[in-house]
């Protein structure tokens, strides 16, 4: 299976493409999607067009996007419900199952606790994908993070299924 991640934002959304091929986690590319524009609705153009060329380049069969979470910052949030709608569009678009996480399980997932740090999920993500060098920003192992969660929750979800089955 493969699972695209991604950590929306308006101006930078990280993005990681991960699969599980027989129990083994790689990552297939991962990194940050800038929007440009001098508008949020040209920002949020741009992150569309980049974020189906990923999903174009990678064909994943899953997408994994962060569930927002609330913060102090109105405007911070709007932006980021914004971009994440953005992900949500591309992934219906190309008919693309769609699942949402919250950081607390994400953390949980990569980590093996909710209260890690950024530090410490980019130091798991690095470790179970065996990269040789640490993704570019913290928004592109954060996607990393999500596509390893979905991974983690359907390996789970797959093997109550064939439990019950029998």
């Amino acid at each position: 299976m493969r699972v695209l991640g991604v950590d929306p934002g308006l101006t930078r959304a990280g993005y990681g493409v991960v699969e599980d091929i027989k129990g083994r986690l790689r990552a297939i590319a991962h990194g940050t999607l800038r929007a440009q524009g001098d508008t949020v609705a040209s920002q949020l153009a741009t992150l569309r067009s980049r974020l189906a060329a990923v999903v174009r380049e990678h064909e994943p069969q899953a997408v994994a996007v962060e569930r927002l979470f609330v913060t102090r910052n109105q405007r911070t949030a709007i932006r980021v419900g914004q971009a994440s709608g953005i992900a949500l569009l591309v992934a219906a678009e190309a008919g693309l199952e769609v699942v949402e996480y919250g950081p607390l399980q994400v953390k949980q997932a990569v980590v093996g606790t909710g209260s890690a740090t950024k530090d410490q999920v980019g130091f798991m993500v690095g470790r179970l994908l065996g990269l040789a060098e640490k993704p570019d920003t913290a928004d592109a192992a954060d996607a990393l993070a999500l596509a390893i969660c979905h991974l983690h929750s359907w390996k789970i979800t797959a093997r109550a299924n064939a439990g019950a089955a029998r």
